[in-house]
């Protein structure tokens, strides 16, 4: 029994070791995809410090473009596209702070790792004015003469009602100068499994929901007669998916 003790004990060492992180802190990044973005729903960044076996805290800052759900986009009479009825693109910036648990630990150099994280901050809206290009040439002008008066303005369903003088978007940056910032807060919750094969590096996806809320509806789409309380949502919920890289030390 004595002989067999030191055995029993140098098999458990190992399996406890394993147990236990061998990295302090981790930096990632990665790319978002969600149900109210577009084809790339944004860029995040997250710094992890390890407290226990199980436990981490972090924080991160997610930069996403929000778009209305109902957002349309169609053709004009001159060859152009449009959003139909947008007036303000919306960006938001998240900072969040939040913990991680462990809750399937993968083998030292092999396998997935899967984490549970709970997150909540701020969220910083950014509505940039959606600018179109609007024919205010005369309409007695000579047949097939060109355009003399187009101008790039924020589309105002007020001042733009006659939509046949639409001629296209405008370029994508030509509202910057107009943006203003909106607040709200979001919270979210979510899985991660992560693959390392290597102790300093990370790679891996992250799969959850963002409920999100601001003071007022951000007015992404406008109508006339209609106000934007009516039409766009204070209330933003949306799943999402990022696919992350990273490193430990």
């Amino acid at each position: 029994m004595l002989g067999a003790a030191p055995l029993a004990q140098a098999q458990q060492t190992p399996a406890s070791s394993n147990d236990a992180p061998s990295y302090r802190k981790e930096f990632t990044y990665g790319l978002n995809f969600n149900t109210r973005g577009g084809l790339i729903g944004g860029i995040s960044v997250r710094s992890t410090r390890v407290l226990n076996q199980d436990w981490a805290r972090f924080w991160s800052i997610e930069g996403v473009e929000v778009k209305h759900p109902k957002e349309q986009k169609i053709g004009t009479n001159y060859g152009g596209s449009i959003i139909y009825h947008k007036s303000n693109y919306l960006y938001v910036i998240r900072p969040s702070v939040g913990l991680q648990r462990v809750i399937f630990r993968k083998a030292p150099d092999s396998g997935v790792q899967v984490n549970g994280l709970f997150g909540a901050g701020p969220s910083i809206g950014l509505l940039m004015p959606y600018y179109i290009s609007y024919n205010y040439s005369d309409p007695n002008r000579p047949p097939g003469s060109s355009l003399t008066d187009v101008r790039n303005e924020q589309y105002d369903p007020v001042v733009h009602r006659d939509e046949i003088r639409i001629v296209d978007r405008a370029p994508l940056f030509s509202g910057i100068g107009g943006t203003k910032p909106q607040l709200g807060a979001h919270v979210r919750g979510a899985l991660s499994f992560e693959y390392g094969r290597y102790r300093d590096a990370v790679a891996g996806v992250e799969v959850g929901a963002v409920v999100e809320a601001y003071t007022k509806a951000p007015a992404i789409i406008r109508v006339e007669n209609a106000s934007d309380e009516s039409l766009n949502d204070r209330f933003m919920p949306s799943v999402y998916l990022t696919i992350y890289l990273g490193s430990r030390n």
